[in-house]
């Protein structure tokens, strides 16, 4: 759409109010807008016309809700929540937890904070700034991962941070990164002990070795949609939308359900979906009815919901469905595999197999004549970093088959006969 503004909203930890939400939407409503989107840090998006700006800027300061147009300053607090009791059960780290953490950030972090439980992999653990992943041999305790701004460069802590420490922490680090801009920020030497020394993080914080390094676990991306039973005569329903677009109405009477049938949490996950939790038995029905109404699919192919693609942008959705299309038409299996799309430099995109999208003639902030690279994680754990250089330079026309090789050679990993690839540093 022409002359569009995009307003962000953060819903911390991805666990949303659906109360707060349907105020949201009711504002929105009253500018015209029919849909809105939720973003790769479970926070909610939605496209404005510049004359309608002011008019919903106004309507979420008297709602009180904070919120950025076209800017992304203060990047939302990440967290697996939506994971826990559905896709975890054996983990010290409960919904309890996370909310008394994420209650302590009395403040909007200027980078990435990550807070995940170290054994899911609905939700990336290594994709921010400040990253916290629980230690599951240490209940109450969390690593620290910092990945440094604008840089591939990645400093594990040997020591774990008690939980109600790690908003303090965040901030301190923060504050530090920020104030040595020239050291920490867009600079590929920087030094975690450094960074550390000069935060003071011993002397003011409540800290304890740790056992060994941190162990990523293998990732293996869980089927998050559909209405599915766990526990004890409850229900979770995952919905997914192809054009990421969510009506406006749909959601208002989603939130109107959750508040009626005490149903929750309602979450956002990085894969532009929602999730609700909770559903009583003798609710399903009318769920159901709620979907049967707005003829929402609730079944996608799983080669569809393996995508991650960078907020907002048209490119990427394209190009998505046309590979979705292609590995349909050719039967491929792509189970375990997380492909992602990147049409911006430094976007960060969680994938095990990543198309990457460049322009071989720039002029300014426009690109010409665009090429595309395909990468792989290591091991093909999208936690890692990329690992190699499949294929690079692809035109369009040949990229679907490239990538039907590129999924091919992650079933072949264990193939002692596996070809050497051009090894790279990038981090997705």
């Amino acid at each position: 759409m022409k002359n569009t503004n995009t307003i962000k909203v953060n819903f911390k930890g991805g666990i949303i109010d659906p109360a707060r939400l349907y105020n949201i939407l009711m504002a929105c409503g009253k500018s015209g807008l029919l849909y809105v989107r939720f973003g790769l840090r479970q926070q909610l998006l939605f496209d404005v016309i510049l004359e309608n700006v002011s008019t919903i800027t106004a309507e979420l300061e008297a709602l009180g809700v904070g919120y950025e147009v076209n800017e992304m300053e203060h990047p939302n607090i990440m967290s697996s929540l939506p994971a826990e009791q559905i896709f975890i059960q054996d983990t010290w780290l409960k919904e309890e937890q996370y909310l008394s953490i994420l209650d302590s950030f009395q403040y909007s972090p200027r980078l990435k904070v990550n807070i995940s439980d170290a054994s899911q992999s609905l939700t990336p653990l290594l994709t921010g700034n400040i990253n916290w992943i629980s230690a599951t041999e240490v209940p109450g305790y969390f690593y620290l991962s910092v990945r440094f701004p604008k840089t591939n460069t990645i400093y594990e802590w040997d020591q774990l941070v008690p939980g109600n420490e790690i908003a303090a922490l965040s901030l301190k680090l923060e504050d530090t990164i920020l104030q040595h801009r020239s050291k920490f920020y867009d600079e590929g030497t920087a030094n975690g002990e450094e960074l550390m020394a000069l935060a003071k993080i011993v002397e003011s914080f409540h800290t304890k070795p740790a056992p060994g390094p941190l162990v990523l676990p293998p990732f293996n991306l869980p089927y998050y949609e559909g209405l599915t039973r766990y526990g004890q005569d409850l229900s979770w329903l995952g919905i997914y939308r192809r054009d990421e677009l969510y009506s406006i109405k749909f959601l208002k009477e989603l939130c109107l359900l959750c508040i009626e049938t005490k149903s929750g949490p309602l979450c956002s996950t990085p894969w532009k979906t929602i999730i609700i939790k909770g559903i009583k038995e003798n609710h399903r029905e009318v769920w159901n009815a709620l979907l049967d109404k707005y003829h929402v699919n609730v079944r996608h192919a799983a080669n569809e919901l393996n995508f991650q693609l960078d907020d907002n942008s048209l490119e990427a959705l394209k190009l998505k469905q046309h590979l979705v299309k292609h590995l349909n038409d050719d039967d491929i299996r792509t189970f375990g595999v997380c492909i992602g799309i990147k049409t911006r430099k430094k976007s960060e995109v969680f994938s095990s197999i990543l198309v990457r999208r460049r322009p071989l003639i720039r002029i300014g902030k426009w690109g010409f004549f665009h090429v595309y690279d395909i990468l792989c994680a290591k091991d093909y754990n999208p936690n890692e970093r990329t690992d190699f250089v499949f294929s690079k330079d692809n035109p369009k026309a040949v990229l679907a088959e490239q990538l039907r090789r590129a999924v091919g050679s992650y079933y072949q990993r264990n193939d002692p006969k596996e070809p050497e690839y051009e090894m790279v540093e990038e981090r997705f």
